[in-house]
């Protein structure tokens, strides 16, 4: 199947208040978050930081908590309307000519926005790509000083967590049910 024949939905655990998204980070900045229930000073504010609501995709992304600087795993629960907000004001990552605009004025829009879209391949839990597209969502400037002072409702280490369904992995004794129960989130 095609890139652009590949689904583009939304899949997330979220209730009527939350949504969540999960990112990796070091010990150093875990820990700090954790404590503080956001982030703090070991988080750079001036960096574009990435966020997904795929579970496995950030399984992929982090090998499973096990590459360097990505040890720990935290689910995030922030505003639902925090997060329509977000997606409502990306710029998609990579110029394509269905978009409507020229690529000139694509780059423009890059350049302006605090907010980037990205849509990757999905995983299964072995990080082999599924058929479907992930969404991860790059956010900057004052997009990442909103998330960190205002958007995050409680964070989560989910680190134990992630390396008991791994090694359940590992070991022939996964279940489906070990995985966060993900369905299609509507904008």
């Amino acid at each position: 199947m095609k890139y652009e024949e590949q689904e583009r939905k939304i899949y997330a655990k979220y209730d009527d208040k939350t949504i969540r998204v999960y990112q990796a980070y070091n010990d150093k900045i875990a820990d700090e978050a954790i404590k503080l229930g956001t982030f703090g000073e070991h988080f750079s504010l001036t960096r574009m930081t990435w966020i997904k609501p795929s579970f496995l995709w950030m399984m992929y992304r982090c090998g499973w908590a096990e590459k360097e600087n990505q040890e720990r795993v935290l689910a995030i629960d922030i505003k639902r309307e925090a997060f329509d907000e977000i997606v409502k004001n990306s710029v998609i990552s990579s110029y394509k000519p269905n978009l409507g605009i020229t690529e000139d004025e694509w780059k423009e829009e890059v350049k302006n926005s605090l907010v980037r879209c990205q849509w990757d391949p999905e995983r299964d839990i072995y990080g082999k790509p599924i058929g479907r597209r992930s969404i991860q969502l790059g956010i900057r400037g004052e997009a990442v000083e909103k998330y960190v002072n205002e958007w995050i409702v409680k964070i989560t280490d989910i680190t134990d967590e992630v390396k008991r369904i791994k090694q359940s992995i590992d070991n022939g004794t996964f279940k489906e049910n070990l995985l966060p129960e993900e369905k299609e989130y509507i904008i």
